[in-house]
């Protein structure tokens, strides 16, 4: 089977999803009923339309066959062990991605919990604010199965789909077939990529969506089809819906349909329909709840200071420097901790100061000792690869010049459509001062690549030995960051740490490594110890915590209990009416400059039980408090 239909499917699951979220919540009806009577519409759809998604193939058993054969090869050999790896990793062990845990997860159980999306009352803003796309996909199966053990395949699925995406998208944009060959396999195993692709992270979720909606619109060209340039419409609208930050990219692919809008007339009543779809899984829903709440479509005014640059060129400048830092930075750096130190007597006093005045405090130029897909990009194996192809087709020269014959669009519209992917990347570095950009930035990375690939050296580079032999140093990374991933070791970490930490107690590498994946392995139910301390048969539980606690151990199992945030600040009497016993977070209190004992006075509660509790390294171990109010 083509790997077309496979895409058109997964686009038309995503957008029933996102537009099921969206209506059940509206209706109030976000539960079991509700979702049963649209699953039942959404098969329908499909059976009905299954011919023009491409699924009656008389060529099944061959294509099957095609299909086996070219795995035998070393690259896609390659990609399919990764995915392997990736799958076990994700099947094996339950979700650590942390701001999964903190407030995508934590939202859609709110959701669930009230059968309806609202403005929830918690100091975590980002669970109101944010795009809620992969939140959509996540409700059905987290309501159904009621574990999360199963919601990496929602990065798993799309991660399988970027190879047969890249090419084509590659290949449409002036990228010579052989060239896009051997990048299609080798760009999915960007370190950001196959960290995510058995995460519950969003950050590569809407990659296949970019590219989707830049292959359709490039199909059209040709096709002149009404239905291609639908998908093509769908596609960028959950693009934008995953992520708000994905809204630069809207400008290529802009550039490459305007001139089709023309076709969308042919069939004006099913166009209508399609647009009106697009808007509901496009970000636009979340635009209008941000407004009528905080006054600002973006939410800027309540979101973190950073998020919004004020200096363009500081941003630019910063957030370039930041991306050659995280996309080069070794795998393993064990000068983390020195350099994390040091960084601002090393680098540029103007950088320095616009680090400080302008960007996260968390720091600019701070550096992890193991890639994790917090800070990861594609990884320095794929950047110096990319970099050494790029300069070397200034010495090496290629063929004949002229466009691939599988290129449909006009060259002039092909460069600029190349080009402007790195305007929307500078017009997005501009605005933001968030220091986990090359993550963030996942969905460009396949988009940049095609006027770095183009033309004709770039055939015969990839023909050196030394390139493959680069290219093949690149796969072995991929398959050291994979297996040394401490959200998911495919080693037994924490036991070899033990006994290494027992033989030489006083190697800090060696204890800084346990307590890192000791932490990260207990991150998942890293409140256990609290939940363990709560009566038996309670169903609702208060949490005081910050904006940045994790409240998911209180809710398990999923669906028996539900959390109630609430503000140190809050009326006892508006606290009582809710619940009777109540978590609240030792960090918070230091954080809030109060101390136990004054809140306990005020509040007219008093103190059950208290224990301690790691969630973020950088915090270390901290109290936590249950307590009770009296009914």
């Amino acid at each position: 089977m083509s790997f077309t239909p496979l895409v058109r499917l997964w686009l038309w699951v995503s957008v029933f999803a996102t537009a099921a979220g969206w209506i059940l919540s509206a209706l109030g009806q976000l539960n079991h009923p509700g979702y049963a009577i649209l699953f039942a519409a959404f098969a329908v759809f499909v059976f009905c339309f299954r011919k023009e998604l491409g699924f009656v193939s008389a060529n099944r058993i061959s294509r099957r066959r095609k299909l086996l054969r070219r795995f035998r090869r070393p690259l896609p050999f390659c990609f399919a062990s990764l995915a392997l790896l990736i799958f076990i990793g994700g099947a094996c062990y339950p979700p650590t991605q942390y701001t999964g845990l903190n407030y995508r997860l934590a939202r859609v159980l709110q959701w669930l919990a009230h059968e309806q999306w609202w403005w929830i009352h918690t100091p975590n803003c980002r669970m109101n604010t944010r795009s809620c796309g992969i939140e959509w996909m996540t409700t059905p199966l987290l309501l159904f199965t009621r574990s999360d053990r199963a919601l990496f395949l929602l990065n798993f699925i799309p991660f399988l789909l970027l190879p047969g995406m890249i090419f084509s998208v590659f290949t449409r944009l002036g990228v010579r077939a052989r060239v896009a060959w051997q990048w299609m396999w080798l760009l999915p195993t960007g370190y950001i990529f196959i960290l995510q692709a058995g995460s519950i992270g969003n950050d590569t979720f809407p990659a296949v969506y970019a590219l989707a909606a830049m292959d359709f619109a490039a199909r059209a060209w040709v096709s002149r089809r009404p239905a291609d340039l639908w998908h093509s419409i769908l596609a960028a609208a959950l693009m934008v819906g995953a992520k708000s930050s994905n809204l630069p990219l809207g400008l290529p692919w802009a550039l490459l349909v305007v001139a089709l809008v023309p076709l969308l007339w042919r069939k004006p009543v099913a166009t209508a329909l399609v647009i009106l779809l697009a808007l509901l899984v496009s970000f636009l829903p979340m635009a209008i709840l941000n407004t009528h709440y905080c006054g600002e479509w973006t939410a800027a005014n309540i979101e973190a200071p950073c998020c919004v640059m004020k200096n363009p060129v500081a941003g630019l400048c910063g957030n370039s420097v930041q991306l050659l830092l995280n996309n080069f930075v070794p795998p393993i750096f064990p000068l983390a901790g020195w350099w994390n130190s040091h960084a601002d007597s090393i680098m540029p006093g103007y950088l320095v100061t616009a680090a400080h005045r302008y960007f996260d405090p968390l720091g600019l130029f701070t550096l992890p000792e193991l890639a994790t897909d917090d800070y990861a990009g594609l990884g320095p194996g794929l950047g110096v690869l990319l970099l050494v192809s790029v300069l070397a087709s200034f010495w090496i020269r290629g063929g004949q010049p002229g466009a691939p014959s599988t290129q449909s669009i006009p060259p002039g519209l092909c460069l600029w459509v190349r080009i402007c992917p790195w305007v929307s990347l500078a017009v997005f570095c501009m605005g933001t001062g968030m220091v986990t950009l090359a993550r963030i930035i996942a969905p460009y990375y396949p988009l940049l690549l095609p006027l770095l690939l183009a033309g004709p050296a770039q055939s015969e580079i990839i023909r050196r030995g030394w390139w493959r032999a680069m290219a093949g140093v690149v796969v072995v990374l991929a398959f050291v960051v994979l297996i040394l991933s401490p959200d998911r070791p495919l080693w037994p970490a924490k036991t070899l740490l033990a006994r290494a930490v027992a033989r030489f107690p006083d190697q800090r590498s060696l204890v800084r490594a346990q307590k890192v994946f000791t932490v990260y392995s207990e991150r998942s139910d890293s409140l256990a110890c609290v939940r363990a301390l709560l009566p038996p048969g309670t169903k609702v539980v208060g949490f005081i915590g910050t904006g940045d606690d994790v409240d998911i151990s209180l809710w398990r199992p999923y669906g028996e209990r539900r959390v109630e945030f609430f503000f140190l600040t809050d009326p006892p009497e508006q606290i009582r009416r809710h619940v009777q016993y109540v978590v609240v977070g030792g960090f918070n209190l230091k954080d809030c400059n109060m101390t136990l004992d004054a809140w306990l006075q005020s509040s007219g509660a008093e103190l059950v039980a208290t224990t301690n509790a790691t969630l973020k390294i950088s915090e270390g171990l901290q109290p936590w408090y249950v307590v009770r109010f009296k009914q």
